[in-house]
This record gives C-alpha cells, sequence and structure tokens, in this order.
C-alpha cells in the first residue's frame, strides 16, 4: 500500500514538474507573439456597428441617404470565421491592402458578432464585400474571387 501512494505521489510530481516548465515557455511565447502584434500594422480592420456608424455611414439616423464618413474610400469585408471562402479571401485582402495602404481603407466586419449591421445591410451569402467610393453609393459583390478580379474591382469603383 505504502509503495502504490509513494508512487501516486512520485507520478503527480513528474507531472506537476513537467507542466511548469512548460508554462514558462508558453508564457514566453505568448509575450513574444503579442509584442509582435503590437509592433505589426493592423492593415485590416474590425468593424463594430458602433465603429460603423461613426466611421462608414450612419445609416441609423439617416436610413434613406448613405453619405460616406471616410476620408478614403473603404472595402468592407462582410464575413465569418467558419466560412472557407471568407478564410479563402482573408491573405488576399491582405494584400490587396498593403498594396492599396493610403488609398484605400479596408474593414471586416464578422456578421455572427454583428447580427444587425449584416441584417441592415441585407446580407445573405458570405463572403459579400461593400466597395464604399468617396461619393455615391456601395457597390456589393459576393463570392470568393482571385486577386486580380477584385483589385480591378476596386479600382473601377474606388479609384476611377
Amino acid at each position: 500500500m505504502k509503495k502504490i501512494l509513494v508512487f501516486v505521489l512520485l507520478f503527480s510530481g513528474l507531472l506537476l514538474a513537467g507542466s511548469c516548465s512548460g508554462t514558462g515557455k508558453n508564457k514566453e511565447v505568448a509575450q513574444n507573439s503579442t509584442e509582435q502584434a503590437i509592433n505589426e500594422k493592423v492593415l485590416v480592420k474590425p468593424l463594430s456597428q458602433t465603429e460603423f456608424l461613426q466611421k462608414v455611414s450612419d445609416y441609423a439616423s439617416n436610413p434613406d441617404d448613405w453619405k460616406y464618413l471616410g476620408d478614403k474610400p473603404c472595402v468592407i469585408d462582410f464575413y465569418a470565421t467558419w466560412c472557407g471562402p471568407c478564410r479563402q479571401m482573408s491573405p488576399i485582402i491582405e494584400e490587396l491592402a498593403g498594396e492599396l495602404e493610403g488609398k484605400v481603407i479596408f474593414y471586416k466586419v464578422d456578421v455572427d458578432q454583428e447580427p444587425e449591421l449584416a441584417g441592415a445591410f441585407g446580407i445573405q451569402s458570405i463572403p459579400t464585400f461593400a466597395l464604399c467610393p468617396m461619393e455615391g453609393e456601395p457597390h456589393f459583390m459576393m463570392g470568393a474571387m482571385d486577386k486580380s478580379a477584385f483589385k480591378e474591382a476596386i479600382e473601377k469603383y474606388l479609384l476611377k
């Protein structure tokens, strides 16, 4: 009986010692990841409904009159984290945000986190992209596409 108790205590001690050393390493990795994220520029900004009303258009106060509030045209990616085509488009959007930095603002709206915002624009299929020019109504595009087609649309609707 004593041998079993000693064995259990030794085994428990080994488990605790192993998990403690892993935790320190994980903290270091997490700290490095956080520092790296702070140093990296966010090219595609997440957008809540409140931020949308302040930065893009106050559709709640003016439902019949679209007025873009930004100082540069923007692309809004309506997506969901579980959506395969949305994940396929994510690196393309990041690349274009880098290439068009200073000319076009890129936002993303998680439709699961912001269902009211998605509903206000009738988003029923994802990914859906709203291309918002400085003047005029936004142009909506649905579905995954290749980078060149997406860039061509941005140039046509936002950078003419």
